[in-house]
């Protein structure tokens, strides 16, 4: 990754939501917690001081919100790539995206399970 760029963190969003394979998750929303961190460039945003000039997590969370909250996915890979998708598409000026889903409580034994992927503009979900 360009260490020339800055990093923007989501931290700990937790949503309910549908996911997972046995049938007691594919009708019971569970909680599903969320970590990103997107690599931006900020500089221009830190000068200008304007909200034009940002990426707008705000907007990019609440997208993340949303989809997580419509959809179904069986697996947990399948989120965390179009999550991680979801982040590409809302701002051009994200080079990168590594994010953590993880389903807490999932197993026994356990806090949490989850996956982490980084993907860059040049290498998302598309290519595989």
């Amino acid at each position: 990754m360009n260490e020339s760029l800055d990093r923007i963190h989501i931290k700990d969003l937790v949503i309910s939501g549908i996911l997972g394979i046995k049938p007691d998750e594919r009708i019971n929303p569970q909680d599903i917690r969320v970590n990103a961190t997107l690599w931006a460039d900020t500089r221009r945003a830190s000068v200008s001081d304007d909200i034009d000039d940002a990426v707008n997590y705000r907007t990019i969370t609440k997208r993340l919100i949303a989809h997580i909250e419509q959809g179904e996915p069986m697996l947990v890979e399948r989120l965390v790539a179009e999550l991680v998708d979801i982040c590409l598409q809302s701002d051009d000026r994200i080079a990168a995206v590594e994010m953590t889903v993880e389903k807490p409580g999932a197993l026994r034994h356990a806090r949490s399970v989850g996956i982490t992927i980084h993907r860059t503009r040049e290498r998302s979900r598309s290519d595989a």
